[in-house]
């Protein structure tokens, strides 16, 4: 008779306040390794300060992360693809404001 094993699966989201530029998230509350966060600090990704990002800036190093994980490329190509999806961003809101006029 073969024993069976059970694993369970714990799912955890994060939400994020949104329009508060002041809030403060704790990295841990992200399950961002300190190490991890602190290379990302050195590249210029985030601003860590006394283990907290800021809420918009919690927001990109999750996407970050998910881009990562999702397309399995490494953590400088995540950035630069973080970078351009940004910049896509804007130039669609700048589109959209242009046909407002």
């Amino acid at each position: 008779m073969t024993a069976v094993t059970k694993y369970y699966l714990q799912i955890y989201q994060h939400t994020l306040a949104t329009g508060d530029d002041e809030a403060w998230v704790d990295l841990e509350s992200l399950g961002i390794h300190p190490d991890l966060a602190q290379r990302l600090a050195e590249f210029g990704i985030v601003e860590i300060f006394r283990g907290h990002v800021r809420a918009n800036q919690a927001e990109r190093l999750l996407k970050l992360l998910r881009l990562r994980s999702n397309l399995g490329v490494n953590l400088h190509g995540a950035a630069i693809i973080l970078d351009l999806l940004d910049r896509i961003e804007a130039l669609q809101d700048e589109i959209e404001r242009l046909r407002g006029i």
